[in-house]
């Protein structure tokens, strides 16, 4: 899952940011609604966590922007502003929900995976494959019934072969989704990511890799084309 954090508080930003990295959300930064805007051009996001009051753009006049794109981002708008007349306002701009300052870090997460979730096009709560189980939510992976012990990037690369399949996810999909925009594209995470979640899942092999196009899951109890 991919995240923009839109808040022009920077220690706040960077806390919510470093809070949802170590829950295997990719995210990015954003400090004014322009910058904002730029990063909604060139990445594709799942969720955007948008403060109200922004310099550069509003972030009303921001959220009317992402509701009206072709490519749906779910808005979780996240204010100082809490009376029932500014959340009502909030929700008629458009934004998906609505969460006031202070609020509680957990919460924030299960509302963004909520959303996630909620978001057109998106799969059911429990991706299954191959004797795979994975539940985004309970945080959850399991293959024939047993419980898989993953590390937060092993998860999340693994929920997103889940997602994608049986298409391939090439190396740079991977870094996009898992990691965020700062990550070095010669970088050789995802190969030892993907080695490591390959000995945790055991044998027969699930995830296959072709040179050149990437990686996915495959069952093997189904013969190859």
């Amino acid at each position: 899952m991919r995240v923009l954090v839109v808040e022009d508080a920077r220690p706040l930003a960077e806390v919510i940011a470093e809070g949802l990295r170590d829950q295997g959300m990719a995210v990015d930064m954003a400090h004014d609604g322009l910058d904002a805007a730029a990063k909604l051009d060139v990445n594709a996001y799942d969720v955007v966590v948008l403060d109200r009051d922004l310099p550069g753009i509003h972030g009303d006049t921001l959220c009317q922007m992402i509701i009206e794109r072709d490519d749906r981002v779910m808005v979780l708008m996240l204010t100082a502003a809490d009376s029932p007349g500014d959340r009502v306002s909030g929700l008629t701009l458009g934004a998906d929900d609505y969460l006031a300052k202070p609020f509680h870090f957990p919460e924030l997460v299960l509302r963004i995976r909520a959303l996630a979730r909620r978001r057109p096009a998106a799969r059911s709560r429990t991706l299954s494959t191959a004797g795979i189980e994975l539940d985004p939510m309970r945080r959850t992976a399991s293959r024939d019934g047993h419980q898989l012990d993953l590390s937060v990037k092993e998860f999340a690369v693994l929920e997103a072969l889940l997602n994608a399949s049986p298409a391939f996810l090439s190396t740079e999909n991977l870094l996009e989704q898992v990691w965020d925009e700062h990550a070095d594209p010669f970088t050789n995470t995802v190969t030892v990511t993907i080695s490591r979640l390959r000995r945790k899942l055991g044998d027969p092999p699930v995830i296959a890799t072709t040179p050149g196009v990437g990686y996915r899951i495959i069952d093997p109890a189904v013969p190859p084309d």
